[in-house]
């Protein structure tokens, strides 16, 4: 059975003259359609290093991938567990603002930490960057890529 036999015969093209009408007086508006996301890339921040995005604006809220201690010109990981976090957030705060958000916006936070031991060290860390209200967060400790003592993912939602 052809398709046009299909529609003439099943009742379907009822459906489809519906479907073009309600098509027809969309485009008579004359808006074209949003693309509903974004992608954001910094140069302040690590390129990605496989098939991700540094975030995706899709409406007004802001989805940061997780972020690893990588300085985004040198690319070379510091030492120290501290330095590591402050170099995450420092990326973390690079995409945001990239997006047009600020730390301020950031609603959830998911922060990955290889040992949790470190997890005082992070939360002074964390007290730099965000304040009251704080976002909602979870702390996972987990095995982290390539020696990484912490990554970090976040999503924020521009006012």
């Amino acid at each position: 059975m052809t398709r046009r036999r299909f529609i003439g015969s099943s009742g379907a093209g009822a459906l489809l003259a519906a479907g073009t009408a309600s098509g027809a007086n969309a485009g008579a508006t004359g808006a074209k359609a949003k693309k509903s996301k974004k992608k954001i890339l910094t140069e302040r921040a690590p390129k990605p290093v496989g098939p991700y995005s540094q975030a995706i604006v899709a409406g007004n809220t802001i989805y940061v991938a997780g972020q690893g201690p990588f300085h985004p010109q040198t690319g070379k990981m510091a030492p120290t567990f501290e330095e590591q976090a402050v170099q995450v957030f420092e990326n973390i705060k690079s995409i945001v603002e990239a997006a047009g958000a600020k730390l301020t916006d950031v609603v959830k936070v998911n922060v990955y930490l290889a040992d949790l031991a470190n997890f005082q060290k992070m939360n002074d860390i964390y007290r730099r960057y965000f304040s009251e209200d704080y976002p909602a967060r979870a702390t996972i400790g987990t095995q982290l890529l390539g020696g990484m003592g912490i990554e970090v993912e976040c999503i924020a939602v521009k006012g």
